[in-house]
């Protein structure tokens, strides 16, 4: 009875916004979109495009998003939404960085990339510009693998931490206590593989077109590039998204080491007390600000 009412509620949702959709003016780029996709589908082979559209996919969408927050150490005005502004950013670390990402793409991510094609032929993903779907079907499978990616993470990066495995594995990532954009997938190996295991669980979950594996990863480069960016930027779009961590709460993982291990959302730091410290750190924060206040009135 309950999986019935949920089912009504869920098709009840699409039907709304199928509706609402209705009303909306045509987008223009989606004919430009639409002679691209097929020119694609035209030229190249399925194995082309799911191995080397998604390695292209990939590293421009990382290191693009990776632009701003690396011309913010730049900019004297940005550098009050700098949240650890005790700690810039220098050239040495950028340059370590870069030759781990470099290493970490192309040798324990490429490989696994190779997979998709074998993956799309296995459960049978379409890749047509007639199976694709509708922009908020995307947007809801994307938020199901957010889901679903960061229970996974919350989890297995508690466990990372771990006093008897820690030093082994995750305190490469650690070893830059305020981070930058860059340093999203700077890792240990291992930990590429442990905590990256869960975006593709959502896309076995939801797949229904090659297009969500591009989409669901802009989005978590997106994400995850925000949070080690360094800098609370204020009218961040990603803030509009319900019970988002955001960069000041993954800046404190890095600096504090303990708590705040959820990838994406607050949910699980909230419900396990993982969360406690980074409250406590905030609330004292407020203190000394209206302290400041007070003396300069």
């Amino acid at each position: 009875m309950a999986t019935n009412d949920s089912v009504n509620i869920l098709n009840s949702a699409y039907l709304a916004v199928e509706y609402i959709d209705s009303f909306l003016p045509d987008n223009p780029l989606q004919q430009p979109f639409k002679n691209a996709w097929n020119y694609m589908l035209d030229n190249y082979t399925k194995f082309q495009i799911a191995t080397w559209g998604s390695l292209i996919v990939h590293e421009l969408s990382y290191f693009l998003l990776c632009v701003p927050g690396f011309v913010f150490q730049f900019i004297p005005y940005m550098q009050k939404y700098k949240i650890q502004q005790d700690k810039p950013e220098t050239w040495e670390k950028q340059w370590k960085c870069f030759k781990t990402l470099l290493f970490n793409h192309f040798f324990i991510q490429l490989p696994l990339i190779c997979g998709t094609y074998y993956f799309t032929e296995y459960f049978n993903i379409p890749y047509g510009w007639e199976e694709m779907p509708r922009w908020y079907v995307l947007v809801a499978q994307c938020f199901g693998c957010a889901v679903i990616e960061d229970a996974w993470h919350y989890f297995l990066h508690r466990l990372l931490h771990h006093k008897r495995i820690y030093k082994y594995i995750h305190k490469v990532h650690h070893e830059f206590i305020s981070p930058f954009g860059m340093q999203a997938e700077y890792a240990h190996p291992l930990e590429t593989l442990i905590l990256g295991a869960g975006f593709f669980i959502g896309i076995v979950v939801f797949c229904n077109h090659v297009i969500l594996l591009w989409v669901w990863v802009i989005g978590r480069l997106m994400e995850t590039i925000d949070v080690h960016s360094g800098y609370d930027v204020p009218l961040n779009p990603l803030h509009l998204v319900p019970f988002y961590a955001g960069a000041r709460f993954h800046d404190f993982h890095h600096m504090n080491f303990i708590g705040n291990y959820a990838s994406t959302f607050t949910w699980w730091d909230r419900l396990f007390g993982t969360d406690s410290q980074f409250i406590a750190y905030q609330e004292k924060e407020k203190k000394q600000k209206l302290m400041t206040k007070k003396k300069a009135n």
